[in-house]
C-alpha cells in the first residue's frame, strides 16, 4: 500500500463519486492497519497522520453498520465482522493497485522503487549477496534492501518483498519457486580422513566426531539422508555445536569432525582438495533453494524483473 494514498487528496466530484472516494479510502485505510497491525504504523506506511487514518476507518464502520476492529491501547485485532470485509475486499483493492502501479511505471520508464529481501545468513551472505552488484547495474532505479535471518521472513510484518528459503516449504499462504536443489554434503578435512577414516554408512556416523549447528529456534538441525530410498534423519553425538553454518565450516577445515553443510558452502572447497566428501550415494534429494513471494499476479515490475534475474542467474552457478 506504500504507493497508494487517496486519504491525502480525496477525490471531488457528483455525490457518487464523492462517495465512492470516500468508501475506497476507507478501504484503503482499512487494509493498512490490516496489513501493518496498528494504526500507527497504517499512518506511517500510508505517509498521513494517524487521526486521517482512524478517521477514514471510523466512516467506512459507519457506513458498513459494522465494527471492523477490537481496540484497545495496546493492541489492535479484526473482529469477525472485520476478518470477512477483509477477506472480501482485499482482491479488489489489490487489483486495483496493481492497475495503477503498472500505468506509473509505464510512464516512469525503468522499474523503480524499494525491494525488501530476506534470506538464510548462510545463503544470503554466499549466493545472493554477490549477484545484487549485476542486478543493480542492471536495473539502478531499484533500491535493494537485503536482510539476513535465519528465522521465517515475515512477508506482511516486515514489509518484506521477496524471501529466500532453503529446504521443503510446506507453506500453502506463499509462492515458492524453486531455483535450484538444495544439495547436503558429509564433509571433513583431509587431515581428519587420513586419522580417523571416513564413513561408509550413516550408522557410522556414531563412532566419529560430529560438528552441529543450532538453528535459529534454537533445535539442533538435523543431518538428513536417503537410505534404501526412505528418508532418514538424525541428530550425532557432537564435540562442537555452532549456530553458525560459517563457524561449523570453518570447523570441519580445521580437522575438528565431520560435517553435514550446503553444497553451496563446499563446492569450491572440495574442488580445490581443502575438503573431502563422504555419503554423496545417500544425500538426500528432495530440499531445494526457494525464492518466495505472496502473490502470482499481483507483481510490480520491481519484483517480477528481480524475480527474473535470480532465477537465470542462480541457475548457472555450479554448486555440485
Amino acid at each position: 500500500m506504500d504507493t497508494l494514498n487517496p486519504l491525502a487528496s480525496p477525490s471531488a466530484g457528483d455525490t457518487l463519486a464523492a462517495s465512492f472516494a470516500a468508501s475506497y479510502a476507507g478501504v484503503v485505510a482499512f487494509i493498512a492497519v490490516v496489513d501493518a497491525g496498528s494504526f500507527a504504523k497504517a499512518a506511517d506506511r500510508l505517509g498521513i497522520g494517524r487521526s486521517a487514518v482512524s478517521r477514514s476507518v471510523q466512516k467506512l464502520e459507519a457506513q458498513l453498520d459494522a465494527r471492523l476492529f477490537h481496540r484497545t491501547t495496546r493492541s489492535t485485532a479484526l473482529t469477525r465482522e472485520g476478518e470477512l470485509f477483509h477477506a472480501n475486499c482485499r482482491v479488489g483493492v489489490d487489483h486495483i493497485q496493481q492497475a495503477l502501479d503498472d500505468m506509473r511505471e509505464l510512464r516512469q520508464g525503468p522499474p523503480r522503487g524499494p525491494l525488501r529481501i530476506a534470506s538464510t545468513v548462510g545463503f544470503g551472505r554466499k549466493v545472493v549477496a554477490p549477484l545484487l552488484r549485476g542486478f543493480q547495474a542492471r536495473y539502478p532505479e531499484i533500491a535493494l534492501d537485503l536482510r539476513l535471518d535465519d528465522r521465517p521472513a515475515d512477508f506482511t510484518g516486515d514489509g518484506i518483498d521477496v524471501a529466500f528459503r532453503d529446504g521443503r516449504l510446506d507453506d500453502s499462504q506463499v509462492i515458492a519457486k524453486q531455483l535450484i536443489p538444495m544439495r547436503l554434503r558429509v564433509v571433513a578435512s583431509p587431515g581428519y580422513a587420513r586419522e580417523h577414516g571416513l564413513p561408509r554408512s550413516v550408522d557410522e556416523l556414531a563412532a566419529h566426531r560430529c560438528i552441529n549447528l543450532r538453528l535459529a529456534s534454537r533445535r539442533v538441525r538435523d543431518w538428513e539422508f536417503k537410505v534404501d530410498g526412505q528418508p532418514r534423519k538424525l541428530v550425532p553425538s557432537s564435540q562442537h555445536t555452532f549456530n553458525d553454518a560459517d563457524l561449523v565450516l570453518q570447523a570441519a577445515l580445521d580437522g575438528q569432525g565431520l560435517a553435514q553443510v550446503a553444497a553451496y558452502q563446499a563446492g569450491e572447497l572440495l574442488r580445490s582438495g581443502r575438503l573431502v566428501a563422504c555419503l554423496g550415494g545417500q544425500a538426500p534429494d528432495d530440499g531445494g533453494h526457494y525464492l518466495c513471494y505472496l502473490s502470482r499476479h499481483q507483481l510490480p515490475a520491481r519484483i517480477r524483473v528481480f524475480i527474473d534475474h535470480m532465477t537465470t542467474e542462480m541457475r548457472a552457478l555450479d554448486f555440485a
